[in-house]
């Protein structure tokens, strides 16, 4: 039975906040300390969400994660009720409580590693969700990640929601964001594309200098095991050591694919020759990349614009979308770069750009805000919740946001007990709005 790409799309939470602690992520840095706008990050997402799902796209979306997070601030020695909790925190180690009400969560293409059924041994689709070791403030989301996507992929028929790998350095585990599948046709098995930033147990292989490599060798070929993925269809590439230097957190920012096709600098990965050679030989004749050139568009361009994290859809009469942010057609060159992968007559018949500021100034483009889950008809009838988008919860989600999210936040605000308060009255009300259960800790007590 042929399977769908789906794109599950991250809500950012109410407490969407610009507190800087991403290294390497130069747009998180850049707007270290400003005001953000939680109302206006959401409606931005479910925006793009709605325009797709009207072109006809089958869009889901997965919902925030519970901050602040005070059991964290608790496990670091802050006591007392809530309110004293934060308090306490903001006093003597705002660093901390800025990273325990961290919203990043909304940036799905981190919370798991995902294989469609077509490609497994048991013929189930697995998911891994990611341990995000690489940062504390990101660290955090795994338990939460892990109950959400066994409420909505509950049916041990049809899937396998693992725990995540050991949370060590030499397993340094992203999701997604490092992972690609490719396949010559709708519903044949699919070649799974893995790409890492060093080696977890070889301290002297190729590193970047400026700096650290998140994604271990080591994590994505565990990955690989426990979803019985064919070695014959499973490839290991390198991410290039100075596209990480240059801002290229993960390999989605440099690197999209989809189908046959791939699109990426050419600076993405070591040996990239070698690489597309053997993605040639894996995926086909059918198999096409479009790389653009370092004197077309530069690697700190690309990182500036996000050009390579947008999303490449196939579209029912042939072809491809690619849905990019807004900042790409506001750069001189990477508008042209658009218009002529457009005009060439390849693979790329439309682009689609959207307003995402929001995501964007804290280091996330469209990619980064969604998931790509392959489901046959028969495993998406199989999913309980009432995570896909339509006219109806488009709506209600619009009025849930506008409803509880604050339309100014700044570092200083993660304080305010009432914050959290609002923010879990929302989450509360979302759970049942989406038939999740009770995912959230604070629901759980």
């Amino acid at each position: 039975m042929a399977a769908i790409e789906i794109n599950f799309d991250g809500l950012p939470g109410p407490t969407h906040n610009y507190s800087g602690l991403a290294e390497g992520n130069l747009a998180s840095e850049r707007h270290k300390s400003l005001a953000s706008n939680p109302r206006q990050a959401a409606l931005q997402g479910l925006a793009k969400m709605k325009a797709l799902a009207d072109r006809g796209f089958v869009q889901a979306m997965l919902p925030p994660h519970e901050r602040p997070d005070v059991a964290a601030l608790r496990a670091l020695g802050f006591s007392g009720d809530d309110a004293q909790v934060l308090s306490g925190a903001a006093r003597s180690a705002p660093q901390l409580l800025a990273a325990c009400s961290s919203a990043a969560a909304m940036w799905v293409a981190n919370a798991a590693t995902v294989s469609p059924s077509a490609d497994t041994a048991d013929g189930r689709a697995h998911f891994t969700p990611a341990n995000l070791v690489s940062h504390f403030h990101r660290s955090l989301e795994a338990p939460t990640t892990t109950r959400v996507l066994r409420a909505i992929f509950a049916d041990d028929r049809h899937f396998t929601v693992h725990d995540a790998l050991p949370s060590v350095p030499q397993f340094g585990d992203e999701g997604a964001a490092n992972h690609t599948r490719f396949a010559a046709a709708a519903g044949a098995p699919g070649i799974e594309l893995f790409v890492y930033g060093r080696a977890g147990f070889d301290t002297a292989a190729h590193a970047p200098r400026r700096f650290p490599a998140r994604q271990t060798r080591e994590a994505s070929e565990a990955v690989a095991r426990r979803h019985a993925l064919a070695p014959e269809r499973t490839l290991y590439a390198q991410q290039h050591p100075d596209a990480i230097d240059a801002g290229v957190f993960h390999n989605d920012v440099v690197a999209v694919g989809s189908g046959s096709v791939l699109f990426c600098h050419e600076r993405a990965f070591v040996e990239q020759e070698t690489v597309l050679r053997a993605l040639r030989d894996s995926v086909g004749a059918s198999f096409t990349p479009l790389v653009v050139s370092e004197r077309e568009v530069s690697l700190q361009r690309a990182v500036a614009t996000y050009l390579f994290n947008s999303q490449l859809l196939a579209r029912a009469d042939g072809g491809m979308v690619l849905v990019a942010p807004a900042e790409c057609r506001e750069d001189a060159a990477v508008s042209t770069l658009l218009d002529r992968l457009v005009s060439d007559g390849g693979p790329i018949r439309e682009v689609l750009t959207f307003d995402l500021r929001q995501s964007m100034q804290n280091g996330g483009g469209p990619a980064c805000l969604r998931l790509r889950v392959a489901l046959t008809a028969a495993e998406r009838k199989a999913v309980p919740a009432r995570i896909w988008l339509d006219e109806r919860l488009h709506a209600e989600l619009v009025a849930w946001v506008a409803k509880h999210y604050r339309d100014r936040l700044a570092p200083a605000d993660l304080a305010d007990p009432a914050l959290l308060d609002e923010s879990r009255r929302a989450l509360d009300e979302l759970s049942r709005l989406l038939r999740l259960g009770s995912v959230y800790p604070f629901q759980r007590v």
